[in-house]
């Protein structure tokens, strides 16, 4: 992916730069979801094997926060989150 979004940034014709950044904003964009997703499941086969929270973190280079959020389900940013029901209040 580096080399893709570096190879993109060479490209001296502003046109064909910005036709090849379309490009590749699709093409991540479509893959994303199947990414995310096989990442899940490793994550969730470590817990399985008892690996820590922390541990995944360091081995995948991600915060404990994102290991976190992906063995709960989510993953996306935090705008897109669910917030927790306000309480009732009485009168």
């Amino acid at each position: 992916m580096v080399d893709a979004v570096n190879a993109v940034r060479a490209i001296e014709d502003p046109v064909r730069r910005a036709r090849a950044i379309s490009d590749l904003l699709k093409a991540q964009t479509s893959a994303e979801p199947d990414l995310r997703d096989e990442r899940r499941e490793i994550v969730l086969r470590m817990r399985e094997e008892k690996v820590s929270f922390r541990k995944i973190a360091a081995e995948l280079n991600v915060s404990l926060g994102t290991v976190q959020d992906i063995v709960r389900g989510h993953s996306g940013p935090w705008g897109t989150r669910a917030k927790k029901d306000e309480e009732p209040q009485d009168g």
